[in-house]
């Protein structure tokens, strides 16, 4: 199992935010979380990528116990994500941006960095040329000079997807990678996410309130409400489930 949580729970004074969350990622899975504003969703990542630490229960990761690690050292580990909001370095170019996310995995130390070893600039010419893969797969090649905060859009949501991957992670969390696309960028961002999961043998966890994009490229969802999970099955039993439409639609 490459993600458990074991009763992962997030208190603020008398809120709880979330409630004994237990969920699991499989390798090689895409598995969606769901539920209403202010379900508890992004608490949920947070826990997960040591932003938060959960006030009681587990974060498991490939076996090793993650509760309350440094963010950076969860990156270290292999999870990477993005963000509701769109989190580019404004006054970078697109391929500095892809850089910055690839340093988790840099071998030399500021000394070599300052002195400009041989290991140092052969380090450095291995992440240019990753990185500039990674812009080849996201399409973002053409963009590589530019300014991020000048691209449109939905190339800034792939841009922030690129930047994770640079960290090389075996688990990628995206939140909301569908906001603010319009139907036909939302289309071919469910052939992105299929791509990218195949290209780089990564396993997916996505926040989504497009429903048509986790609905078409998750295999298992889980459904929040109010900080508890109220549901957990394929698309087409989170469809039907009472609960879950009472959660999103309410009742007469």
């Amino acid at each position: 199992m490459k993600l458990v949580t074991n009763g992962a729970t997030m208190r603020f004074g008398g809120l709880v935010a979330v409630s004994a969350l237990n969920l699991e990622v499989d390798k090689s899975e895409i598995v969606g979380l769901i539920g209403p504003n202010g379900a508890g969703k992004t608490t949920a990542f947070n826990m997960i990528t040591g932003v938060y630490e959960p006030t009681e229960g587990r974060v498991v990761f490939e076996g090793r116990d993650i509760t309350g690690t440094k963010p950076h050292r969860i990156t270290e580990a292999g999870i990477a994500r993005t963000f509701q909001n769109i989190r580019l370095f404004s006054t970078m170019s697109v391929l500095e941006n892809v850089l910055v996310g690839s340093t988790v995995r840099e071998k030399a130390n500021w000394i070599n960095s300052v002195l400009g070893t041989p290991g140092y600039r052969r380090n450095a010419k291995e992440a240019r040329e990753f990185a500039m893969e990674l812009l080849a797969d996201t399409g973002l090649a053409d963009n590589a000079g530019e300014q991020a905060t000048s691209l449109p859009y939905g190339k800034q949501r792939r841009l922030e997807i690129a930047r994770a991957l640079a960290s090389r992670p075996s688990l990628l969390l995206l939140d909301e990678p569908a906001a603010g696309m319009n139907p036909q960028e939302s289309i071919e961002l469910m052939e992105f996410i299929h791509q990218i999961r195949e290209r780089f043998d990564l396993s997916i966890l996505l926040i989504e309130h497009h429903m048509q994009v986790v609905m078409g490229v998750c295999s298992r969802m889980y459904v929040l409400d109010y900080g508890v999970m109220i549901a957990h099955g394929t698309p087409g039993e989170i469809r039907r489930d009472p609960k879950v439409i009472e959660a999103y639609l309410g009742v007469d």
